[in-house]
């Protein structure tokens, strides 16, 4: 092995060796358990950000765990057309050329879709390797390929044939630049400051007037009925009455409805069913018209009054204000904080708008879904997210599946010349079901089914359904969904409904939910923040002007750009220096704590690439010291064990059932901690410092045969108990370390994952090893605190022993005295003939170290007092700062915590080193 880990001569070696080896496919032995998980299909326009890079580093621990288990394991990988984020890629580029799809025509554009998918639609496929993901390529699916088109097309003409699904006019989330309906999860509501405006609305009686309040006045245009509350004294005798609607003339009525909020502005509210989903509501309970004011562009329509047709709605708006001040039916405009529906893709106001589209009837479906997970058919882990599903489930809606745009699946159904629907599989399917001569023209729907409807299939669309393939017969249901909580309605439920009604089966026995991957200071990772992140940058690192230009490209507006430039060269003065693909899969794997969001501080992941270069240069040791020698494969040559082989072996055997035990229950941060104490502390900071006595000195052949076998056999065992979460660096050092450990195999990756043996578990050797390292740790403590050189031998003196602290004395003088550095040691009859020692305790048993001759009692002491006044100007400084109370009132609640924390650290510094210098100032 190389002297020094360099990620990167490693990690593109072994992954194009395990792909081309074939070792990520399943190995249909008959007598292993299938497990399965699919991958969330990511958009094939995207590149991975830090949340691909978080589930998939815990997707692709769970499949090389079960897959060491000798499992037969599947991980479904594929991508998704994302209907309206490439169509927008791709028209940009026409866009460039001067032409819009329209120029070029439906096919010409779906072609031009189809070419752009080839040249770069595989982006993230190549990120996902580089993260070290082993999924079955040779099955990779997309969601338009042939097979799960023909899947869409089956679903969508069962529903329909079975009157689940139908076409109607509904309000919906419509999106007027691109001109097509958008889901929920496709609108960025955020707060932004705009007018509350007051108008006063005459009643037709002439009797007075109503004042409503309202964020849009262009859509009075198309108000149908004002709404009070039927306890509000005010106006229960109006309620039934009429009033004229200004600038439009119509008389609409006055209605009383629960949900008008009596303490809300003047508690009436204006009722605009087609331009408001919660009057839509209202509309439909009050029967009331629901008239569109509105075109596809958000402008105003020929239904509203002469004047106002063409406007934009924004322009209309400043129009209606100017023209209802003017007849004296403004009241008043105050400022208003409200929520602002947004396309994430256009950016544009998202409107309320009515139009023709496709449903799905999804009552009858969520009933079963329920169920399912109401009896345990299907777990949430965490638990506490089945409420989550069950409020959205039981208050489910139809679902809008049609889109207005050209690229997706497009809706099997072909109308006549009268507009008469008929669907079916494909046109002359229609024709033959229908009876529809030749010579009749049909033409087929123009818009695309959303893209979660294919994604709601995919767990079985993938496998090769409708037809019954082995794949579908092997794997379905699937193991386990890793998801986020964002996408629990979206995706998670719409696979559940379907997956029952189609495969009368669940989807997946198990939902593992993971939080959101956050900045080091818990801020949403966003382009617009300046704060993200990029997986693959940690990996290979990136310098500063790289990273500059990649956080402000395409920033709008140049102050916003300069100020995240400013604070990405105040943070990354350097860029960012490479970390290797192992330490940020286990950076995140320590921070997967179930259903909570992580915060990525970089400085975990140096921590953890120091931790892969502790293993590696803990590897090497191994190495030189084993190499050549005999390690004690033949297991007919007697071997005999230190008390510290008992122990490492010992330890293995627990931490071998912890691991596995919290892979299990998908506590990924408890078996990361776990991995890394036992690796760092244990066998690299214990067990090596206490193997070299023996295999140094003049230890018996079968004393060093059975501390090498130990040596080689850990951390053989540790190698594979580690490679799911850290895939390169394990096979690297086990390919070397294997051989010597009587192990033989191309690959770490289907070797067996190591099972805890409870009968080599020797617990007296643990107490025992336990009774050294505190010994050990008493006098590395009293070096530390009187500042003596480690080198220097020491002598100690013993008080208080017991029959068992003498028997171990006995044990392990090799063990003290060497890793210790100890002069001599002495037990004594009478603690009282001691000299002034400092003093550690082990159980009840004192350890003394004469202080006498080993320090400069007042070099020390002036050290001391230098230390000491450092440290009370600090807390003064500290302790001035957080009593100021326009500090602790200003800075953020982190930045005050942290100053709190460095203080009591302070002051816990202090009260130690006046310890010490109480202590010496007697000696």
């Amino acid at each position: 092995m190389d002297k020094h880990f360099d990620p990167n001569a490693i990690e593109t070696k072994w992954y194009q060796t395990w792909e081309n080896q074939g070792y990520f496919k399943p190995s249909y032995q008959d007598s292993a358990d299938p497990y399965c998980i699919m991958i969330p299909p990511p958009n094939v326009t995207g590149s991975l950000h830090m949340g691909h890079a978080f589930q998939d580093t815990i997707m692709d621990t769970l499949i090389r765990f079960n897959r060491m288990r000798g499992k037969n394991t599947l991980w479904q990988p594929g991508t998704d057309h994302a209907g309206i984020a490439t169509q927008m890629v791709v028209e940009r580029r026409l866009a460039a050329e001067g032409l819009s799809r329209h120029d070029v025509g439906r096919e010409k554009f779906i072609e031009k879709i189809w070419e752009w998918k080839e040249e770069s639609g595989g982006t993230i496929t190549k990120q996902l390797r580089r993260m070290g993901a082993s999924p079955d390529w040779s099955r990779e699916r997309f969601t338009m390929d042939d097979g799960l088109s023909e899947a869409v097309k089956e679903v969508f003409v069962r529903l329909y044939e079975e009157d689940l699904i139908y076409r109607g006019k509904r309000l919906v989330n419509w999106d007027p630049v691109l001109h097509t309906a958008v889901s929920d999860l496709e609108v960025i509501s955020e707060e932004e400051q705009g007018n509350l405006w007051h108008f006063n609305y005459p009643l037709t009686d002439g009797s007075g007037h109503l004042t409503v309040a309202t964020t849009r006045p262009e859509t009075m245009l198309g108000d149908q009925a004002v709404a009070v509350h039927p306890e509000d004294e005010r106006y229960k005798d109006l309620v039934g009455k009429t009033i004229t609607l200004p600038l439009v003339g119509r008389e609409i009525p006055i209605i009383a409805d629960d949900y008008v909020d009596m303490e809300f502005g003047t508690g009436c509210v204006k009722i605009t069913p087609a331009h408001d989903f919660n009057d839509y509501e209202m509309g439909k309970r009050h029967n009331l018209p629901m008239l569109n004011i509105l075109t596809v562009d958000a402008a105003i329509n020929d239904e509203a009054p002469e004047k106002y047709r063409g406007m934009d709605r924004f322009e209309a708006r400043k129009t209606i204000v100017a023209d209802l001040d003017e007849l004296g039916l403004l009241d008043s405009i105050k400022p208003h904080t409200l929520m602002v529906p947004r396309g994430d893709r256009s950016h544009s106001v998202i409107e309320p708008f009515l139009t023709d589209q496709w449903y799905v009837a999804v009552e009858s479906l969520a009933k079963p879904a329920i169920d399912a997970v109401k009896n345990g058919d299907i777990e949430f882990v965490p638990k506490n997210w089945e409420n989550t599903y069950f409020e959205w489930m039981n208050n489910i809606q139809d679902w809008c599946i049609s889109r207005q745009i050209w690229w997706g699946h497009r809706i099997p159904a072909w109308y006549d010349a009268d507009g008469k629907v008929y669907v079916g599989r494909t046109e002359n399917e229609v024709r033959e079901k229908y009876n529809i001569s030749a010579d009749i023209e049909l033409k087929q729907d123009d818009d695309v089914l959303d893209t979660w409807f294919s994604s709601a299939l995919w767990t079985f669309s993938t496998l090769g359904w409708p037809e019954k393939t082995p794949e579908l017969e092997t794997f379905h249901p699937t193991s386990v969904l890793v998801t986020g909580f964002d996408i629990i309605f979206f995706w998670v439920a719409r696979m559940i409904m379907m997956g029952l009604k189609f495969t009368g089966q669940v989807p997946f026995k198990q939902v593992y939910v993971h939080g959101l991957v956050r900045d080091g200071e818990g801020q949403k990772m966003s382009k617009s923040k300046g704060n993200v992140l990029d997986p693959i940058d940690l990996i290979d690192g990136i310098d500063l002007e790289s990273l500059v230009s990649k956080r402000t490209y395409g920033m709008m507006q140049p102050e916003k750009a300069a100020k995240i430039e400013k604070a990405t060269r105040r943070q990354f003065p350097d860029g960012i220096e490479p970390y290797g693909t192992d330490a940020i899969r286990f950076t995140f794997a320590s921070l997967a704590s179930t259903g909570r969001d992580i915060r990525f501080d970089l400085q975990r992941a140096e921590g953890y690439r120091n931790f892969c270069n502790k293993l590696w240069n803990a590897t090497r040791y191994v190495l030189m010291n084993t190499e050549g020698f005999d390690t004690g494969v033949d297991e007919s040559q007697p071997c005999e064990l230190s008390l510290a082989d008992r122990w490492i072996t010992s330890r293995l055997q627990q931490v071998e059932a912890e691991v596995q035990k919290h892979f299990d229950s998908y506590r990924f941060d408890l078996a990361a901690n776990a991995l890394y104490e036992f690796t760092w502390n244990e066998y690299c900071d214990w067990y090596l410092e206490l193997a070299k006595p023996i295999l140094n000195k003049d230890s018996s052949a079968e004393a060093k045969r059975g501390t090498r076998k130990t040596l080689v056999r850990v951390l053989e065992a540790l190698l594979r108990l580690m490679h799911p979460v850290m895939p390169f660096i394990t096979e690297e050092a086990w390919q070397a370390v294997a051989p010597l450990a009587g192990k033989d195999g191309n690959t770490i990756m289907t070797q067996p994952y190591p099972e805890a043996d409870e009968s080599k578990i020797d617990k007296a050797a643990m107490a025992e090893l336990e009774w050294v390292k505190q010994f050990i740790v008493g006098v590395r403590k009293i070096r530390s605190e009187m500042d003596i050189a480690p080198s220097k031998p020491l002598p100690v003196l013993l008080a208080g022993l017991n029959a068992q602290d003498q028997s171990w004395l006995n044990n392990n003088q090799l063990f003290l005295q060497t890793l210790a550095k100890l002069e001599n040691i002495t037990v004594l009859d009478n603690e009282a003939e001691a000299p002034e020692s400092a003093v550690a305790l082990v159980g009840e048993m004192k350890v003394l170290i004469p202080m006498a001759g080993l320090i400069d009692k007042d070099a020390e002491l002036a050290r001391l007092d230098k230390e000491i006044k450092k440290l009370q100007g600090e807390i003064k400084r500290l302790s001035g700062k957080l009593n100021n109370e326009s500090f602790v009132a200003k800075a953020p609640e982190a930045v005050v915590a942290k100053e709190r924390e460095k203080l009591a650290d302070s002051e816990t510094a202090l009260t130690n080193l006046e310890g010490q210098y109480e202590k010496i100032s007697k000696l």
